[in-house]
């Protein structure tokens, strides 16, 4: 478990102390060079990641997420599916406390299925299944799991989240995605705070309940 310490201490924090105190820019960039170092198809690196430390921004993007949130609810007409998507306000935007927002963008990642429909060789139901590995995607969970461990091993509570990218196209504008990065067919997937957990228990390597071992493992032999 020692050896290991490192990937139980991952937690998904949701309180941060001393907001004010700014993560050092050293930190930010041991912690961004290791979501970095994930291993990616191709080689591709179809990741880009968005770091933001002014408060003033990280409010603002909260308050987008606000602003959408209440825009959807009005698409919807079952009672009980308007509360429980306006109930999820909160947890859509707690990061507003924490004295930087990672934002992680995924870009274009060619298939093989993509190459068969061009070429009219396939029909599309088949194609995409041979799409559901989705490899693209996947290079952009390694990179964030990279960077929450470090983040952790660091000292600095993290969370996954993927909830508020219903506002993906307001966040990109306010933030210039476009003008500033340049990279075409980049699209918000994922965020997360980045800060120091207010309870010290989160930062302790105890894991959170998981499955039985044998729930989630096979051999064959």
């Amino acid at each position: 478990m020692q050896a290991l310490e490192f990937i139980y201490k991952r937690r998904s924090v949701r309180k941060f102390k001393d907001t004010d105190k700014p993560i050092p820019k050293e930190h930010l960039e041991q912690i961004i060079t290791a979501a970095a170092a994930a291993p990616s198809g191709k080689n591709l690196q179809n990741w880009h990641f968005v770091v933001v430390t002014n408060k003033d921004k990280i409010q603002e993007i909260a308050n987008i997420i606000v602003k959408k949130n209440a825009e959807l609810a009005e698409c919807l007409s079952d009672p009980d599916q308007i509360k429980a998507f306006k109930n999820s306000l909160p947890a859509h935007t707690f990061f507003k406390k924490a004295p930087a927002l990672v934002i992680i963008y995924a870009g274009p990642y060619p298939v093989v299925a993509d190459q068969f429909l061009a070429a009219g060789i396939m029909d599309t139901e088949k194609a995409l299944e041979l799409k559901n590995p989705n490899p693209g995607i996947q290079n952009i969970g390694a990179a964030i799991e990279n960077l929450l461990l470090v983040a952790a091993h660091l000292g600095y509570g993290t969370c996954w989240m993927t909830g508020p990218t219903y506002a993906f196209e307001e966040i990109s504008a306010y933030i210039e995605f476009d003008k500033i990065v340049g990279k075409k067919d980049y699209y918000l997937a994922a965020m997360t705070p980045l800060g120091i957990p207010a309870n010290e228990q989160d930062l302790k390597p105890v894991p959170s309940k998981r499955k039985p071992l044998d729930e989630v493992l096979t051999v064959l032999e």
